[in-house]
This record gives structure tokens, C-alpha cells and sequence, in this order.
């Protein structure tokens, strides 16, 4: 998937096993592995098709190459370039370690984040700005952060019921998550952004374009919609505590590391922090 050696460097300095080893600090080393790969996967194809000049800011284009992808998530087609062969492996994988109700729920998550990029190219591709509450609700799937939730449990060795992922709590709580996670990316990779895709699927650039008309009071919007958050997430894991089980109170645990873990990544990264003028200072996380 990684073409050449300057993108395989680039990876290594990403650090991207460090955001797996963050985000699910306590799961075994084997299911640590192939959340890994999954996350790598992930990395590597926005990088080739979401934000590849070829592709990324052509819908049509990207929408022709999906097809062979969901056969593959449907469990058919013989896939015959990397991405296509990398998916199917992890898909048999995961098979192997989830039962069947968490490999759909994973599925669909990955449909979802596939369909959603899509949308993404066709904002670049007539240079539109989404307004905030379409950015909003399309960032929670763009991210890809739920694929990466719907692993949770399996890497943890327990099961989420259906009725249980699907329950408003934790939904909300799940959605939120998304939130922080996508609006703390936003504020990180802005620099990044900016030079290279005028940084239009941006928290900072869509209120900066829609509301704020400036980007100093942009960030500031993005900080306490974070805040407020923040706020949100803890009151609704009050109310979620009164009723839930062991396993969904794992599983909230496992979107707190998410939050967390995303940060610490980020912050160690090269992906985000060399995109930053010379002499940016970060504070030490506590």
C-alpha cells in the first residue's frame, strides 16, 4: 500500500502503532497487532485516496473505485491491488477473533466511512466549505473513528450486545467521543491541512468561513464546543453508570483511552507536529 521509500519513512515517523498502543492500552498483544494493521490501513488509504490529487478530489473517481472494497466487506470478490488484498486479510481476521454480530457492526462502520469520502471529494472537487452543521455530523463518520470503535470489544476479548451499542447512552456518549477525538484532530492538523487542501474539512476553517470570519476566533469556538463537550460526556456517563453492565462500562472506558490516547499520539507524531512552524511549543501533557 506504501509506495516508495519516502511514504514508508514518512509512516515510521507517523508513529501510527503508537496510536494503537494508546488508544487500547490493556487488550493482548495479537489483537493489539491486528488493531494495528487496521489503523494503518486506514492511514494508508486516506493518504493514497482521500487526499491523493487523483482521486481525493474527484467524487467520480472515488466513487469508482469503492465497488471492489464493499464486495470485498460483503465477504466476495478477489481483490488484485494492495488495498483490496490488505482489507480481505483483515477482514478474515477480525472474522476470526468477533463473533458474526460484531464483524456486521464493524462492516457497516467501514461502508459508512468508505460513502462518506465521497462526500468529501465532491466538497473539493467544486471547493465548497461545509456549513458547521453538516461538518458536524458528517465529521463523526469521516474520521473513521467509529471502525475503530466497533473494535473495541472484540480487541478487549468481550462482546457489546446489539441492543447495548445501539442504546441512546451510549450512543451519545459514543458520538461525543467521536466529537472531541475529530475536533482535537482539527485543531492538530490545521498547519497540515491548510497548504494542502486549504484545510476545507477543518473545524477551524468551516466556522472560520461560516460564523467566526476569523481564524484566532475560530479556534477559540472549537475550544469551548470542546469544553462543552467534555461537559456532556461526563454527565451523560452518570446517567449511563445507573443502569449499565461491566461491559459497557469496558467499553466507555475504551472510548475515554480513545480520547486520550488520540492526544498523546498526536503529540508525538510527525504527521502533525513538523507540520507546525518552527519554534511551535506544545505543552507536555500532565
Amino acid at each position: 500500500m506504501l509506495a516508495g521509500t519516502g511514504t514508508i519513512d514518512h509512516f515510521r515517523r507517523s508513529k501510527i502503532g503508537i496510536l494503537a498502543a494508546r488508544t487500547n492500552p490493556t487488550v493482548p498483544r495479537e489483537s493489539l497487532r491486528l488493531i494495528n494493521d487496521w489503523y494503518n490501513w486506514l492511514f494508508a488509504f486516506d493518504d493514497a485516496f482521500c487526499e491523493g490529487d487523483q482521486v481525493g478530489n474527484r467524487a467520480s473517481a472515488l466513487a469508482r473505485a469503492l465497488p471492489p472494497l464493499l464486495e470485498i466487506l460483503d465477504g466476495g470478490g478477489e481483490p488484485e491491488d494492495p488495498f483490496g488484498r490488505s482489507l480481505k486479510e483483515l477482514l478474515h481476521r477480525i472474522s476470526d477473533s468477533a463473533t458474526p454480530a460484531q464483524v456486521d457492526r464493524w462492516r457497516t462502520t467501514v461502508k459508512e466511512y468508505l460513502f462518506a469520502q465521497v462526500w468529501e471529494a465532491a466538497n473539493r472537487e467544486i471547493d465548497l466549505i461545509p456549513t458547521p452543521d453538516d461538518y458536524i455530523l458528517m465529521r463523526r463518520i469521516t474520521g473513521a473513528t467509529y471502525t475503530c470503535f466497533a473494535l473495541i470489544d472484540v480487541g478487549g476479548g468481550y462482546r457489546l450486545e446489539a441492543e447495548e451499542w445501539h442504546h441512546p447512552d451510549v450512543r451519545a456518549l459514543s458520538d461525543l467521543a467521536c466529537d472531541l477525538i475529530g475536533w482535537d484532530n482539527d485543531l492538530l492538523s490545521w498547519a497540515k491541512e491548510r497548504g494542502r487542501d486549504k484545510a476545507r474539512h477543518n473545524l477551524v476553517t468551516v466556522l472560520a468561513t461560516h460564523r467566526t470570519r476569523g481564524v484566532q476566533r475560530a479556534l477559540e469556538e472549537v475550544a469551548a464546543m470542546h469544553n462543552a463537550a467534555i461537559a456532556a460526556f461526563i454527565a451523560r456517563r452518570a446517567a449511563l453508570e445507573r443502569w449499565a453492565s461491566i461491559v459497557v462500562r469496558r467499553y466507555v472506558r475504551g472510548l475515554e483511552h480513545w480520547v486520550r490516547g488520540h492526544i498523546e499520539f498526536s503529540l508525538e507524531s510527525a504527521r502533525y507536529i513538523q507540520a507546525w512552524p518552527t519554534g511551535t511549543r506544545w505543552p507536555q501533557a500532565g
